[in-house]
């Protein structure tokens, strides 16, 4: 269950890291059906903490709120990479982890929890620019550089800034069901999950602003018709457009092919109503636009590197607002 949340403040946190823990755990939702955390920021010392850049901030806690946490969030900070922070500090973390706590740092905040000696033998990442060094002095860390964010056991590490997004959203996930989490991301106006790495964990987009009125409003009907087929001729004169000149802007304005989006969008559908209903895998397989339950297992295995039946025993998750 996922109740009591502190993000943890030092001299020269940086804002928007801090930002974004503050709006996924910080922000009274309840109107909406979502849980409320009790979030609290603590300090090593109670007092003023300066969030980088020359932001001060009165912290009244100090590491005792620790104590019950279910969650402990790591912003970045500058110079965390090359710091030493107080003994109190890592030692208090490191029994806050013995205790049963989660931690979660976003990009450079990871170099912290190494130095409390959380990321030994342990999966890891942090931002790109400064894997190589989170190798060289953690040596027992297992560093992934390429992936936007990492969970072994109790310890979530997170890829550069935004990468913190998809972390905390992960975490949500995970222990409130992918209803909450899809919930919060709509809120944010980001994806639940972005594609990049622990591909099981991709979820449903939520649909944004597209600044190609054309392609937004075949966006919009493919989005609603995902059950049916439609060659890049149908949907070029749906825009009206030729098709060559659809597939270009098209992909300008995804990053993608038709093809390709369509596979994804499809895939997302389909991990959405294996979490949310109880409909057979065929059934899911129609409609999701796979047409039987064979095509949407290749599929499946080829993007997820698991089965459909699989992926719903790990992904099932409970009603909104509910805990695990």
């Amino acid at each position: 269950m996922l109740s009591k949340v502190v993000c943890l403040l030092t001299d020269e946190v940086n804002a928007f890291e801090l930002g974004v823990i503050c709006e996924v755990f910080g922000m009274d939702r309840r109107e909406e059906g979502l849980p409320v955390y009790d979030f609290s920021f603590a300090a090593p010392r109670p007092g003023r903490v300066t969030v980088h850049p020359g932001l001060p901030v009165e912290v009244a806690h100090g590491l005792e709120q620790f104590a019950g946490a279910d969650l402990i969030a790591v912003p970045a900070g500058q110079e965390f990479a090359y710091r030493d922070f107080p003994p109190e500090l890592l030692h208090a973390l490191r029994e806050a982890v013995a205790r049963g706590t989660k931690v979660l740092s976003v990009c450079t905040g990871g170099f912290l929890l190494a130095q409390a000696g959380l990321l030994d033998g342990r999966r890891c990442t942090t931002h790109w620019m400064f894997a190589d060094r989170l190798k060289r002095e953690y040596p027992r860390a297992l560093v992934e550089p390429d992936v936007l964010y990492v969970v072994d056991g109790p310890v979530l590490t997170s890829a550069g800034t935004a990468s913190g997004i998809d972390a905390c959203l992960a975490l949500v996930r995970e222990e409130q069901g992918s209803k909450v989490a899809n919930a919060i991301a709509r809120r944010m106006v980001v994806p639940p999950h972005r594609d990049g790495g622990q591909a099981q964990y991709i979820d449903r987009p939520v649909r944004g602003m597209c600044d190609d009125d054309a392609i937004g409003r075949v966006l919009a009907w493919l989005q609603e018709h995902l059950d049916e087929d439609a060659t890049v001729e149908q949907l070029a004169a749906r825009a009206h457009l030729a098709p060559r000149t659809f597939a270009r802007r098209f992909q300008q304005e995804t990053g993608t092919t038709p093809y390709q989006w369509l596979l994804g969008q499809r895939l997302l559908l389909a991990q959405q109503l294996l979490e949310e209903t109880d409909a057979t895998v065929d059934a899911i397989a129609a409609r999701a636009g796979f047409g039987n339950a064979a095509t949407l297992r290749h599929h499946f295995l080829r993007r997820l590197d698991t089965t459909p039946n699989a992926y719903r025993r790990t992904f099932r998750g409970p009603a909104v607002g509910a805990g695990r």
